[in-house]
């Protein structure tokens, strides 16, 4: 029986040199590049609020749409620092471009007016011209949406804490199950924000209210994961042989679920692939974001959560921080 726990620093270091590359996007980069600090997430109306057009020019090819000429249009109509992004698109069967524009807030007075100004002026600047979506966000909304994100995501992880406790009253220090299923959780989070960032730095992923919708599917993943190592791991405690060391116990117990985590996430893994390949492009970056959390968390749930309950059980940091303060004899 391979000894996993054995090797835990390994798999520390394994987390850590992943984690690492998304923490430099997601903190230092945005302080680096701008010379302010701010996280490095590209965040959607959902959160930073203005307003998404959603634009369609029929018959004609991205190379053929001039995007100056848009941010152009915008500014002339009172929409100053419009950011639009170009991609290929159908309609009606046929090619067309397809802009997508972000601009400040539609004013709720005048709303039907400044939609319908702008709108002229793209028709005389580049012809047909239609509207297939278009986003209004107010910076009040905003601010709530992300209060509510935030709020959301601590209050998951003190209710998982609190449950775990809870849970696993039979066993010795229950709490040390809630904070280790916490801090396998913030692995996956760390992760996932930074791949958020990284993608958004490179190819333009937003944060909305999908991403927080995954992040927290991938909460659940995580935690579900690791109840089943836990569990099993104070079932073998209840039945502890005469001898046996904590070590053993927690490696047999991790060797044993192995084979149903694994199988339970390759299924999970099979559907969320095949709708990421075959999937709409509206849930496209939703399905990707699942996809990374799935895996980060089965690796958090064996080899992270799993491995620090030995480490918090023989108080390892201690050894850490430790010198050697005695002093050398002289000759």
């Amino acid at each position: 029986m391979e000894n996993l726990v054995r090797h835990r620093y390994w798999w520390f270091t394994i987390s850590l040199l992943v984690i690492l590359p998304g923490l430099y996007f997601l903190l230092l980069h945005p302080l680096i590049t701008t010379g302010s600090f701010r996280i490095g997430l590209r965040p959607s109306i959902d959160f930073s609020g203005g307003s998404l057009w959603d634009l369609r020019f029929p018959g004609k090819l991205p190379a053929d749409v001039d995007t100056n000429a848009i941010v152009d249009v915008f500014t002339k109509n009172g929409f100053e620092g419009a950011l639009v992004q170009l991609s290929s698109a159908t309609l009606d069967g046929k090619p067309a471009a397809e802009v997508l524009v972000r601009t400040r807030s539609l004013s709720t007075t005048d709303l039907n007016s400044e939609i319908n100004t702008v709108f002229a002026a793209l028709k005389t600047a580049f012809g047909e011209v239609t509207r297939e979506r278009l986003e209004n966000v107010g910076p009040t909304v905003s601010q709530e949406s992300t209060r509510s994100a935030v709020i959301a995501v601590l209050g998951a992880s003190l209710f998982i804490l609190l449950y775990l406790t809870w849970a696993f009253r039979q066993a010795p220090h229950p709490l040390r199950y809630g904070v280790c299923a916490l801090v396998a959780m913030l692995h996956d989070v760390l992760l996932v924000l930074g791949v958020a960032a990284i993608l958004g730095t490179f190819f333009g992923l937003e944060v909305d209210a999908l991403f927080l919708t995954a992040l927290l599917t991938i909460l659940s993943f995580s935690v579900h994961d690791t109840i089943v190592v836990f569990d099993r791991i104070r079932e073998n405690l209840i039945s502890q042989r005469s001898g046996e060391i904590f070590d053993n116990i927690v490696n047999h117990s991790i060797v044993q679920t192995l084979p149903r985590s694994i199988n339970t996430q390759i299924t999970t893994l099979f559907t969320l692939t095949a709708l990421l390949l075959f999937g709409g492009q509206s849930i496209r970056n939703f399905v990707a974001i699942l996809l990374i959390g799935l895996i980060s968390g089965t690796y958090s749930s064996i080899f992270n959560a799993a491995q620090l309950l030995v480490v918090w059980e023989h108080r390892e940091w201690q050894r850490w921080f430790r010198r050697d303060d005695q002093p050398t004899a002289v000759a």
